[in-house]
């Protein structure tokens, strides 16, 4: 880094004396490389460099140069990347370039002539919107369709049998690696157990299994794990960090979504009852569209709904569409695709050929959604019930009214008020009338105004008598028409295609370019829209990723690297109320002709079972991610999935069955350490420490106090008072310590803006993203809750409860203690140790320490 410093240095210097010529090195320079996004075509951020005079003058970030002064020039630290975002967007200048451009500014910024004046017009905008696909493009290994290959023929007896083991096999021989022997029994039952149900096998379950001798034993275990409806909360929450899934909006106010848990609980039973992974995936982006729509499909389509929003309703704040939008094609390329799709919001992806286009056209596949709350009763039933609402609505609306009409001027004067503890900027953008706000200010002032409120209590103290008295009045009329409602009718949080469109901003049908931010939405469940055909809003090419730099408008399309020949965009439903693009999507991410989806999935299912995907980047398949191990077995076995119907229960059947997997974690071989330290080629079976919530599970498990049931509402342990002061938006209900509270992880409230802090610890993935592959650490902190967090007090206390019911036999209680926790007994040394401390300590001190063993945290 010196080096390159002192040579920085050395170059700057030698540069000193130099001259710049505005006509031979800058104006080509600008032309090349600037223009095409400040120019003729389009101005992003309102800056145009065709000419001194614009430059100068800047746009929303202030002036673009200040003449003489390289280091105060937003130009040059831009382009020097000295300050964010670094442009230009395609590249980054030479530092030759840099320099030029310092020089000459620092020179003055002579300028002569205006840049493109003489030159025939070229449509920038035209060429990014009609880019082709690089030559190339298609070369790239996940790319191409999966083959199947020939199993390769293995001598070993142990590994010739399973198609996986060959493959696995080959690679180890290749390699010069020792491969594993099969871990013991008990060893193989415990590790079955969390795989496929997150809870630790009781001591009748292991002693089941090591006493079964038949042949088929192993086979028989994995199949009645199968048919649990564990599985479903274990599997099921796998796809919710894919998905997303949150009880709560996130960012400032992280209002609550009471409806969320209906979309976790279908997740949960369509892993259970198996549906295959194209449906899963049709159900999810157009369960509205299927030719049999239903409440489990309705419900299905919060996948789309889960991202992170602001505000409560998307009509309050419809500018942000955009990035709900830009959310949803980020989670379906790197959650099903193993592509970063979102990349090319702004320009063509940097890395992989994906090009701004497939973005938008992709974008325009999702364009007509809007937010619903499906009923989940018959239609006749949730009109009358929308009926009665909107009667009651409608005698309302006239008393609020007159309520606005006597507390809003007092609200103007005290909301004045609080403005005045806020900086002198502050105040003064508010104060400036919108339309004439920069942009600057109007981030300032929409901040303060839209979180700034003055309370009806506040007002109540200024009111006259008189005012008072009709306000009381008026709430207590108000009051009585809400205790009218009708009984609430159950709901599934999703979405549907409505009308959504750019409000022009001046006369005429469209706006005109560069014009058109402001937008409505119009809600409602497809349900009970009217008759006639629906007509989807239109989207457009959006330069720069920039709302305000419209280009063509878009038809709906997939991104081009990835798909063969010409296959259909819309899909349109029988009741022709949605626009059917959404179905086309799905169809055609599990069409036999995409490359990836398979790929992306069973790479999931292996990182799963083992620890670590063939690609160790599971959502990112792309240039910059990791290749796979094991590419032909990544091949045979996304082919496989595809044939045996995208059965996520026989691609576990399949993979379980394997040597590979029954492996010891445990075989130690130094030649095998120094040839692969890692284990990427998988001569044992890789550790794996327990995922949040199965901690947690396992620890209510073993202290037998895991209550199972499934479904319903999110549950809120108790918080420490501390942290339930920190919070003030949102909820986090109250709820004592005990049953209620005592149910699987998966069913805790996900609250975006306060993640469950023993979650936290244990490395809970960012709520408000896709997640592909979840974050291992070891801190500190996580050593520390173990020993002093409430809960596993609470709990290791009632598993010496649990113990001292059993029998009241110290040593029979040591031995029921490492059953229960770990699955086996204790060796010698261990009774002896564990006998010696119990002379001084209590039994809850002996569990506590159990569940601080690494062995208890790891599945081995």
């Amino acid at each position: 880094m010196l080096v390159i410093s002192l040579l920085a240095v050395l170059f700057a210097a030698g540069q000193a004396g130099r001259v710049v010529s505005f006509e031979r090195e800058v104006k080509p320079l600008l032309e090349a490389r600037c223009v095409k996004c400040h120019g003729a075509a389009m101005k992003l951020g309102k800056l145009d460099l065709r000419n001194r005079e614009a430059a100068l003058r800047g746009g929303e970030k202030g002036p673009g140069m200040v003449a003489g002064n390289a280091a105060q020039s937003i130009l040059f630290k831009r382009v020097a990347g000295l300050e964010k975002p670094a442009m230009p967007m395609d590249g980054k200048l030479t530092d030759g370039e840099v320099e030029t451009l310092r020089l000459w500014i620092d020179q003055g910024a002579v300028w002569e002539g205006e840049i493109g004046a003489q030159k025939a017009a070229v449509d920038p905008m035209k060429a990014m919107e009609e880019a082709p696909l690089p030559a190339n493009a298609k070369e790239w290994w996940s790319f191409r369709k999966p083959v199947k290959a020939d199993v390769p023929r293995v001598a070993d007896a142990r590994w010739g049998k399973h198609p996986v083991d060959a493959f696995v096999k080959r690679q180890l021989d290749a390699q010069g690696l020792k491969a594993a022997p099969e871990a013991d029994r008990r060893t193989l039952v415990r590790r079955a157990y969390l795989d496929l149900t997150g809870l630790p096998p009781t001591p009748a379950e292991v002693r089941e299994f090591v006493e079964d001798r038949r042949p088929d034993a192993w086979e028989q275990l994995v199949d009645r794990l199968l048919a649990s409806p564990h599985y479903g909360e274990r599997w099921g929450r796998h796809w919710l960090d894919v998905a997303r899934y949150a009880d709560s909006n996130g960012y400032e106010h992280d209002f609550d979504r009471p409806n969320a848990w209906r979309y976790r609980d279908y997740v949960i039973r369509a892993f259970n009852r198996d549906t295959p992974y194209d449906r899963f995936l049709l159900e999810q982006l157009a369960g509205d569209e299927v030719e049999e729509v239903n409440y489990e499909t309705l419900t299905a389509t919060g996948f789309l709904r889960n991202y992170a929003k602001v505000g409560f309703r998307e009509k309050d704040n419809p500018q942000f569409r955009f990035e709900y939008l830009d959310d949803m094609i980020a989670t379906l390329g790197r959650g099903v695709m193993g592509l970063t799709v979102h990349c090319a919001r702004c320009h063509n992806h940097k890395f992989d050929p994906i090009l701004q286009r497939d973005y938008y056209q992709l974008q325009t596949s999702l364009y007509g959604y809007v937010e619903v709350e499906h009923p989940l009763v018959p239609k006749e039933q949730a009109e009358e019930y929308y009926r009665q609402n909107a009667e009651i609505d409608g005698k309302i609306k006239p008393l609020r009214a007159r309520v606005a009409e006597i507390e809003d001027p007092y609200k103007l004067v005290l909301v004045k008020d609080k403005y005045k503890r806020f900086p002198a900027n502050v105040q003064e953008a508010i104060a400036i009338p919108e339309e004439q706000r920069t942009p600057g200010q109007a981030l300032l002032a929409n901040q303060i105004i839209r979180t700034v409120r003055v309370s009806s209590g506040e007002v109540a103290r200024h009111l006259k008598a008189e005012e008072r008295a009709e306000v009381q009045k008026l709430g207590a009329e108000i009051a009585a028409l809400e205790k009218q409602r009708p009984k609430a009718i159950p709901t599934a949080m999703g979405i549907t295609d409505g009308d959504y469109r750019f409000v022009p901003d001046g006369p005429g049908d469209e706006p005109a370019p560069g014009k058109g931010v402001k937008m409505e939405v119009t809600e409602g469940s497809y349900l009970h829209r009217g008759p006639g055909k629906y007509q989807v809003p239109p989207s457009y090419f959006l330069h720069g990723g920039d709302i305000g730099s419209r280009g063509s408008a878009m038809k709906p399309g997939f991104v081009s690297v990835v798909t063969e020949g010409s296959p259909a965009v819309e899909r349109a439903p029988a009741h022709g109320k949605t626009s059917g693009r959404r179905r086309a999507l799905a169809e055609w991410l599990s069409s036999a002709e995409h490359p990836l989806t398979a790929r992306v999935m069973v790479n999931r299912i292996w990182h799963h079972h083992f620890g670590r995907g063939i690609v160790a980047t599971l959502d990112n398949f792309g240039k910059t991610g990791e290749k796979p191990t094991h590419a032909e077995l990544l091949d045979w076995l996304a082919v496989e999935f595809r044939e045996r119907g995208w059965s996520f229960k026989a691609m576990h059947r399949l993979i379980m069955m394997s040597e590979t997997y029954r492996m010891s974690s445990s075989f130690v071989d130094e030649g095998n350490l120094a040839k692969d330290a890692a284990n990427l080629n998988l001569w044992r079976y890789r550790q794996q420490r327990l995922e949040a919530e199965v901690l947690r599970d396992s620890i209510l498990h073993v202290a037998g106090s895991l209550n199972t049931l499934m479904e319903g509402p999110a549950v809120f342990p108790p918080l420490p008072e501390e942290t339930l002061r920190s919070m003030n938006k949102g909820i986090w209900k109250r709820q004592k310590n005990g049953p209620e509270t005592w149910r699987r992880s998966i069913y805790v409230y996900r609250k975006r803006g306060l993640p469950f802090p023993f979650f936290e610890v244990f490395d809970l993935p960012d709520q408000t993203i896709t997640c592909g592959r979840r974050t291992v650490s070891t801190v500190a902190t996580q050593a520390l809750t173990l020993l002093n967090n409430d809960f596993v007090l609470d709990q290791s206390k009632r598993f010496a409860e649990r113990l001292q019911a059993m029998s009241a036999d110290k040593n029979e209680q040591l031995r029921l203690a490492y059953e229960l926790a770990l699955g086996r007994h204790p060796n010698a040394e261990e009774q002896a140790v564990a006998a010696e401390f119990l002379k001084t300590n209590r039994v809850e001190d002996l569990t506590h320490v159990l569940l601080n063993l690494s062995e208890f945290l790891y599945m081995r």
